[in-house]
């Protein structure tokens, strides 16, 4: 709660000063970090070398380090160093009546190990420093180097003692057949890269930027990164691979600064070393202001100091650490810390290097002291954590180790009673560095530490975020966990709870396009990453209802999409009904048409010993009549539910008895233009006209046509169809032709039978009055024809129920033309005009 209250407080002075951060071009970054008065922080390394002393010794004063000018960020490691050493020599199960007693050797960066060459050379093999004396026996010490692996390495090449490296593991160093005598107690970071996927998956973020070094390490790294986002299609937008040396680093940077700053990408991972080409590029970023969020492993736990500062300098860095305990009685030691026994007055250390900014000259020797008379204003100004980092508690495994190895060797001497050389002097350097690497203890915390199978641990991980602010103000929070050895759906673990240095808890994104929503898929651009995509709608009756999706999801049959294409609604069944306005009319008009086809029928019967009825061959006209009727009645077969009775009756029936209206308008007129040639003299036809030939033409057409439907029912009849297209969200119940030739078949028979019989009727349109009926005849087949010619393309531009529609209007409009073109003249004489004398007319 205090450090939550203290975050708000801090908070809210930043809301209230916000400063605009200031850019720093890289000559005057550069000559910040190549300051050799200031930058000693950047470089340096600690050493420490462990043996034993024959008494013990209660109370020891560290007079020996008082010179030493400690950096502020190495000062953790001493006040480890310092604990652990008293808590072994105070436990009577460890090294009984022995100390444990440590020196230092610091800075172990190049100018140092020069110095060392020089020394020697110039003593000739003897080496005066730290516990090489030539003057005493050889004792094989151990020394514990770190966090930097290449000091660690190059300190092999003075002395073969025993070495703990106490840094991050490096594989480099693993090698017992090149280096015997160097051991880690770090564990593998094996599965670093499947914490930081379920950490990208957990935030959604597949759009990252990566910097490593230069180096087998970084690139096997990379390797093992990008086959795991490979799997969930996690993309990487630019890989900065950061030389190691410093001639071709400053040769590219601005390569690298242009990159982090131009690309998309919000998140970027940070692998490599600290003291290193890749921390100058980090450093160099956060004076650019590049807002990022920066994944890292626990070295990089760093509290950056800028005197300039804005709110969203860094969105955060999320640092994935080792999980270990807290040592309570750590905390208990540094808040209880003699300051006369301890050496905490660090007024001759350096600051850190990026307090000082380009108005500070290279040679500058300015530097403000501080004088502290107790160890909490030590700790506040030097923002030390008082549970332990990463490297501090690999540190106090490693004294515990070296504690471990020297407890064992003094068992040995005592078991074999080989007591010759003084007691906690060990010569055999080799079964030193045997023993220490078998080492298996419990340590304080309870937590087993196995020294030969650092690599193959199944390690968890403790997840932080650290946000940074003005004059090195940092707060570092537990997120999350990563347990790679349960099952999948267990290993990430992340607090709801958790906010971002921009103060909300909206997750920042970083997405190379923007996630499809329901109802859209992915369309992948060309020639760019996988997660690079442009979104589009799903197509007609398709649904997405998830996120980024590859392909839309066809709706069934019987479903339709909802507008927004998010999930599949239950189709409504229709068709022409009666029910329906227009289905309701259609049939009004079929049965009207039919009612006074009857009554002209009845007209016709009633009337038929009339001249007018007998001339017009009354047999023919009532044949017509009845067939028109038919006609008419049959257009009743598409209105309703259609089901395979009806769909089969509607094409066999309007076939059939339109064959016959039409073939009987045939009949009709060769009777009338065979009665015109009757009277003519010298013709004999009175037998055929006799003997009725020309109603033959009624059964011999019909009989070709049920041939014709025969053949299409037989091959492929007509069958109930369910139309989807028409309507939005209906399903249009209609009968499908089944053979569209087939039908096309039959009307181009009836077009031929109605074009024959306007052809005859058009030839005979010139005959006498009193054989008028010639006229009619042609009107009729011209209404006819036009309405079958206009219908096709009407029909086949239409789907649904619009298209049953047509089908249906185009018969009423072709029976009634017929109808109305032959018979209402005809029924305007016999009941209008009763009393015209045809005959009379015919004989004057």
């Amino acid at each position: 709660m205090k450090k939550l209250h203290a975050f708000s407080i801090s908070l809210l002075l930043l809301k209230v000063s916000l400063i605009m951060c200031s850019l720093t071009d890289l000559s005057c970054f550069w000559r910040i970090n190549n300051s050799e008065d200031h930058d000693r922080d950047l470089q340096s390394d600690c050493g420490f070398v462990l043996w034993l002393n024959e008494e013990p010794i209660e109370k020891r004063v560290y007079k020996e380090f008082a010179d030493f000018r400690i950096p502020a960020r190495r000062y953790e490691f001493f006040l480890v160093m310092f604990f652990a050493t008293e808590e072994i020599n105070k436990n009577p199960y460890l090294l009984p009546n022995m100390s444990l007693i440590f020196t230092m050797f610091l800075a172990l960066c190049d100018d140092t190990l020069e110095l060392l060459d020089k020394v020697y050379s110039e003593q000739k093999k003897c080496l005066k420093f730290m516990n090489y004396n030539c003057d005493i026996m050889p004792n094989c010490d151990v020394e514990l180097t770190g966090p930097s692996w290449k000091a660690s390495l190059k300190l092999t090449t003075y002395s073969k003692t025993t070495k703990v490296f106490f840094g991050p593991f490096n594989p480099n160093l693993s090698d017992h057949d090149q280096f015997p005598y160097i051991h880690q107690v770090a564990t593998k970071d094996t599965h670093l890269s499947d914490g930081m996927v379920s950490l990208m998956l957990h935030f959604r973020w597949n759009w990252i930027g990566l910097v490593i070094s230069d180096n087998d390490q970084s690139i096997q790294f990379l390797s093992d990164l990008r086959e795991e986002m490979q799997m969930y299609e996690i993309c990487l937008a630019f890989v900065n691979m950061i030389p190691e040396t410093m001639q071709m680093y400053m040769t590219r940077a601005k390569i690298y600064d242009k990159q982090i700053m131009t690309s998309s990408a919000k998140v970027v991972i940070i692998y490599g070393e600290m003291n290193s080409t890749v921390e100058i590029s980090f450093r160099r970023w956060g004076y650019l202001c590049a807002q990022r969020i920066w994944i890292t492993t626990s070295q990089w736990d760093v509290i950056i100091n800028k005197k300039d500062f804005t709110l969203d300098f860094f969105h955060g860095t999320v640092t994935f650490a080792h999980h270990h305990s807290e040592i309570t009685v750590f905390r208990n030691f540094m808040e209880t810390m003699n300051t006369t026994i301890y050496p905490v007055n660090i007024s001759d250390s350096i600051l850190v290097w990026n307090y000082f900014n380009c108005s500070i000259s290279k040679n500058s020797n300015k530097m403000d002291h501080f004088t502290f008379n107790n160890t909490l204003e030590w700790l506040a100004l030097h923002k030390y954590d008082i549970v332990l980092s990463e490297e501090g508690y690999n540190l106090y495994n490693a004294v515990y180790a070296v504690a471990h190895t020297y407890h064992e060797l003094m068992l040995q001497q005592v078991e074999s009673q080989k007591m010759a050389k003084p007691k906690g002097v060990f010569t055999d350097c080799q079964q030193v560095a045997s023993l220490l690497k078998t080492r298996v203890f419990t340590n304080s915390v309870g937590e087993l530490v196995n020294m030969s199978h650092r690599k193959n641990q199944c390690a968890d991980y403790d997840i932080f975020i650290i946000w940074n602010f003005p004059q090195g103000l940092g707060l570092k929070v537990k997120i999350g966990s990563y347990f790679p050895c349960l099952p999948q759906s267990q290993q990430l673990h992340i607090s709801e709870d958790l906010e971002w240095a921009t103060g909300g808890t909206s997750v920042p994104s970083s997405m190379c396009s923007v996630t499809c929503t329901a109802g859209f898929r992915k369309i992948h651009q060309k020639e760019t990453a996988d997660c690079c995509f442009d979104c589009v709608q799903c197509p007609e009756n398709e649904v997405s209802n998830e996120t980024d999706m590859e392909q839309c999801v066809k709706c069934p049959d019987d479903k339709y999409a909802n507008i927004e294409q998010t999930h599949c609604l239950q189709r409504a069944v229709s068709f022409l009904a009666y029910e329906d306005p227009l289905g309701l009319a259609l049939a009004c008009m079929a049965l009207c048409f039919s009612a006074i086809t009857v009554l002209v029928l009845v007209t016709f019967v009633k009337h038929k010993d009339t001249r007018i009825v007998k001339a017009n061959n009354c047999i023919l006209s009532y044949i017509l009549l009845i067939s028109l009727i038919c006609c008419f009645l049959c257009s009743l077969l598409f209105i309703g539910r259609p089901n395979q009775a009806t769909c089969i009756l509607q094409q066999t029936t309007f076939g059939v008895f339109f064959t016959v209206a039409v073939s009987t308008v045939l009949a009709k007129t060769i009777t009338v233009v065979m009665a015109f040639k009757l009277t003519t003299p010298g013709r004999r036809m009175r037998g055929m006209l006799a003997s009725g030939a020309p109603n033959l033409v009624i059964p011999i057409c019909t009989l070709i046509q049920l041939v014709l439907y025969g053949t299409w029912l037989v091959t492929s009849p007509p069958y109930i169809d369910r139309d989807i297209q028409s309507e939005h969200g209906k399903t249009i119940i209609i009968c499908n032709k089944g053979s569209v030739i087939a039908f096309h078949f039959v009307l181009g028979y009836l077009g031929s039978l109605a074009l024959g019989s306007f052809t005859v009727a058009f030839l005979a349109r010139n005959l006498p009055d009193r054989f008028n009926e010639a006229k009619f005849l042609t009107f009729s087949m011209l209404v006819f024809c036009s309405v079958w010619i206009t219908f096709l393309p009407v029909y086949h531009s239409t789907r649904g129920k619009v298209m049953v529609v047509v089908e249906v209007f185009s018969i009423l409009a072709s029976s009634a033309g017929l109808l109305g073109c032959i018979f209402v003249p005809k029924c305007y004489a016999i009941l209008v005009r009763p009393d015209s004398n045809f005959i009379q007319k015919y004989k004057d």
